[in-house]
């Protein structure tokens, strides 16, 4: 492992795209700390503090606590993350989205324009009910309320409707330029690193509640056990494939042989990856973006209260979520019918199936065979924090680093960027992260 860390800087190509990803993050770390003007931040932050075992302090983890300081990146990347879901959505329905996806390249390019425009609109909504939301915020009570706004009215919304929405493009581009030039997928990394930011927090408040006695060292120790089962298992269950044998029969042409080879298809378990949980997500702040705009209405303010983290609704409906895109994203990501007429072109087939049509329904009842434990499972992670939170008694912030869509995301977006990573170094004759290029926890189904 050491050997093949020190590999990574003899790769001048890779050093360079690992130098820029750092760079790119420092910036996205650095605007998580200027704030929004017209902001009292001490006001702010006692108003907050009510708020970080709701679905406001769970935003906040997702934009690395841009949130609850009201920064300039308040919004974080969750934009275009449901922009993206929309445009998924309308692919499943409208013809002229099918076309772009089947377009290759040039069908990407304009999708990817489709949603930068997206992005820029539900921004637009998602920072005015901020503004309308800070607005109407106040720390204390009584005589003693402050205002988290000094200078509320149409100028303070305009302001932060502006800078909310410029950070949001400029974080959706950081993103892309990570994508492109650096290591890893841009986007999934920017969440990534804005729950990890939350990590030192929780580490010193379990030191501090331990040295205090009031929580004790067995029952840490029972937690720290947990998360480590928990993550071996989300990383089997990342790596995990179920492999079909194909055989290519052989073909005469001219004086040479074609085909007469043995292969497979990997079928993932987890064709999904962390998206399920990242549109499950997105869409689970509509209901607190939309209550926004409504004030004090005592109908909106009863619905919501089912979507509070803390409420078990909340999850059922979070965990059904997750199995329906589970489902719908690796419907999108891995076609059958394609798969089995490319293989039927080449001359393959699968030992004891027809080719064609009989070929696509065997690969698409194995693959949703094969789904359906990987998606539950997701679900029940994804659960996870609010077993947690009820058993041991620990708050969300501690919770979600045992469990739940943190430690999903970092799992998988770890596993991707070491992938790409050893990538760059096997494709340069250098050892992986493991001898024969494997990197560990990869395992066969």
């Amino acid at each position: 492992m050491i050997d093949s860390v020190r590999s990574i800087y003899k790769i001048p190509e890779l050093r360079k795209r690992i130098a820029f990803t750092i760079f790119i993050l420092i910036i996205y770390r650095i605007g998580g700390h200027i704030p929004t003007p017209g902001i009292d931040s001490q006001a702010l932050a006692m108003a907050m503090a009510n708020l970080q075992n709701t679905l406001f302090g769970l935003y906040d983890m997702f934009a690395g606590g841009s949130f609850g300081k009201a920064t300039i990146f308040a919004l974080g990347i969750m934009p275009y993350i449901s922009s993206a879901i929309i445009i998924q959505l309308l692919g499943a329905v409208f013809p002229y989205f099918q076309r772009l996806q089947k377009e290759g390249e040039e069908g990407q390019k304009k999708i990817t324009q489709l949603t930068r425009y997206g992005t820029v609109g539900i921004s637009f909504l998602q920072a005015y009910g901020v503004s309308i939301f800070l607005q109407n915020m106040t720390a204390g009570a009584g005589s003693a309320a402050r205002s988290v706004v000094i200078n509320p009215g149409i100028g303070f919304q305009a302001i932060t409707v502006i800078t909310l929405v410029s950070g949001t493009i400029f974080v959706m581009w950081l993103g892309e330029q990570i994508s492109e030039r650096g290591i890893g997928n841009g986007i999934s990394l920017l969440i990534t690193i804005g729950i990890l930011v939350m990590l030192p927090n929780v580490i010193i408040s379990e030191v501090t509640l331990i040295q205090e006695g009031v929580r004790g060292v067995f029952t840490e120790v029972v937690l720290i056990a947990l998360m480590v089962v928990i993550v071996a298992s989300l990383v089997m269950l990342t790596q995990g494939t179920r492999k079909l044998p194909v055989q290519y029969a052989k073909r005469v042409v001219g004086r040479k042989v074609y085909g007469g080879q043995s292969t497979h298809i990997p079928l993932r378990i987890n064709t999904a990856g962390v998206m399920p949980i990242i549109f499950a997500q997105a869409i689970m702040f509509v209901p607190q973006t939309i209550a926004t705009f409504f004030g004090g209405n005592e109908v909106m303010q009863g619905v919501l209260q089912y979507f509070d983290i803390q409420h078990p609704v909340y999850w059922i409906i979070f965990g059904i979520m997750i199995v329906f895109f589970t489902y719908f994203y690796t419907a999108i990501a891995f076609n059958p019918v394609e798969v089995a007429d490319n293989m039927k072109k080449h001359g393959g087939f699968i030992p004891g199936i027809r080719p064609g049509k009989r070929t696509a329904e065997f690969i698409d009842n194995i693959l949703t065979k094969i789904t359906l434990p990987g998606s539950i499972f997701l679900a029940f992670v994804a659960v996870l924090p609010y077993l947690i939170m009820n058993i041991f008694d620990v708050d969300y912030a501690l919770a979600s680093f045992f469990g739940g869509t943190s430690l999903l995301i970092i799992v998988a977006v770890s596993l991707d960027t070491l992938q790409q990573i050893e990538s760059h170094l096997v494709m340069r004759h250098y050892d992986g992260f493991m001898k024969g290029g494997r990197i560990r926890g990869r395992r066969r189904m």
